[in-house]
């Protein structure tokens, strides 16, 4: 299946964060949606699905370079999953706290 990935979506099925900032800076758009999957729904699902089968720690490194790319926290994918069901889902407490941040700093003007 991966082969079929938007590249956008192989540098998060793959936790390329390089590769995934890079599309992103030019031009890639980060609320791309594919396989019923929106890259940040995508990017939470690969970070808590990766810990449950390999027993190491939660990353939250593919959904902070979304996130930081102007991903949309609250955009729900096409089944209706937002981020944060995502994350809860998986009891991805660092996705959590960042999509908390993001959502409780929008519309803030620091200026």
């Amino acid at each position: 299946m991966s082969d079929f990935w938007t590249p956008a979506h192989h540098a998060v099925e793959h936790e390329d964060v390089e590769t995934l900032a890079r599309l992103l800076a030019g031009g890639s758009d980060p609320d791309e949606v594919f396989s019923n999957m929106t890259l940040l729904t995508h990017a939470i699902d690969v970070e808590g699905d990766g810990s449950l089968q390999s027993g190491q720690a939660l990353t939250v490194r593919t959904t902070a370079v979304l996130l930081a790319f102007g991903a949309d926290p609250e955009l729900a994918d096409p089944d209706g999953r937002t981020p944060m069901d995502m994350a809860r889902h998986y009891d991805h407490g660092p996705a959590v706290k960042l999509l908390q941040a993001h959502i409780c700093g929008r519309g803030v003007d620091d200026g």
